[in-house]
């Protein structure tokens, strides 16, 4: 398979056929490119501005996502695409090769939190993850009407497996993205806050694109629930969308009608350390609980003889997230309790 380097002017993502590019963007301190991965499908009912697009590796240290489009890479039979698929198994490149969540050894920063006013545009913002941003606003988003961004804990947090987007004022797009989250399949479907600046998919969601992320895994591992959970929402979503023409079956959850609508919208939901600490969970991802249950115990080995705190929840509903090791900071998210979605 021929893979051409191009740099953001020359990726033709209009042009019926497949095409598989690595999109060079400049290094900022050496005589260098990165390379991102990028593979488009255009079908002979390709439509000015609709199409899907799947990220993988927002994050560096989230493997599901990038298994699941390289997997993908291999599965797709051009002949089943109508419209316009693109798929990016590793968006932030430097994030990727530092295996972190951040652009180590690069600019430092945060992708998914790099969507800003003029990123990539203002000399403030011109280091590599604001310049990804600006590449994604100007050459992708055009182009497509649904976005796929696919996560997992990374070393931060574990998770019950999940797909989530954030509230928006536009009824028909909201339900679009809860019937597209539903085809992965995973147990839960969460609606979170949208205050932190600079996300992926608030940024696609503001531009009235159908937007879902997801959590597949943690640890910096890989699960085979998430990557099958994940490889299989991204074709659904494809046929959801008039992209693919396939028929494509309910799996696990979906299947079963067992998926639970859950919000982390209130700021009871985040449990945060009140001091630096270690954190032994006492319950597993996924668990009911009720307010006030305590779910988890933080240890202040400095006062080794003093009993833990109690990390209790703050609403009813299920234990969604939680700190993946044990050593945790100040103010770190250490639980995530998901109220229930009436209805």
């Amino acid at each position: 398979m021929s893979r051409r380097i191009v740099t953001p002017d020359d990726l033709d993502v209009v042009s019926p056929g497949r095409r598989d590019y690595w999109v060079s963007l400049p290094h900022d301190s050496i005589w260098s490119d990165w390379l991102i991965p990028l593979t488009v499908w255009v079908g002979p009912d390709a439509r000015e501005g609709h199409g899907l697009v799947a990220f993988g590796s927002t994050h560096g240290d989230e493997y599901e996502g990038p298994v699941a489009l390289k997997h993908l890479l291999r599965d797709i039979d051009k002949a089943t695409v109508s419209g316009r698929v693109v798929l990016v198994p590793v968006i932030s490149a430097p994030a990727f090769r530092a295996g972190r969540r951040e652009s180590v050894g690069a600019d430092g920063v945060n992708l998914n939190r790099a969507f800003v006013k003029e990123a990539g545009r203002d000399e403030a913002l011109s280091g590599i993850s604001h310049r990804i941003a600006d590449f994604v606003r100007t050459s992708i988003w055009p182009h497509v009407h649904v976005v796929i961004d696919l996560h997992s804990g990374g070393d931060v947090a574990r998770f019950a497996p999940l797909t989530s987007f954030h509230r928006v004022p536009d009824d028909r797009q909201a339900a679009a993205m809860l019937e597209m989250a539903q085809w992965f399949g995973v147990p839960f479907i969460l609606t979170y806050q949208d205050a932190t600046p600079g996300l992926l998919t608030s940024d696609a969601e503001r531009r009235g694109k159908i937007s879902v992320g997801g959590e597949f895994g943690w640890g910096g591992a890989l699960s085979p629930d998430g990557v099958r959970h994940a490889r299989h929402g991204v074709i659904a979503a494809a046929m959801l969308s008039g992209q693919m023409n396939l028929d494509v079956a309910p799996i696990a959850h979906h299947a079963a009608g067992t998926q639970r609508i859950v919000e982390a919208v209130d700021p009871a939901c985040y449990v945060l350390a009140p001091w630096p600490g270690h954190y032994e969970p006492l319950l597993e991802c996924g668990s009911k609980v009720v307010k006030g249950e305590v779910v988890g115990l933080l240890h202040d080995f400095h006062r080794i003889d003093e009993d833990p705190w109690r990390v209790r929840a703050a609403v009813d509903g299920y234990l969604i997230a939680a700190a993946w090791h044990a050593q945790v900071q100040q103010g770190q998210h250490i639980a995530v309790v998901a109220q229930c979605v009436p209805g």
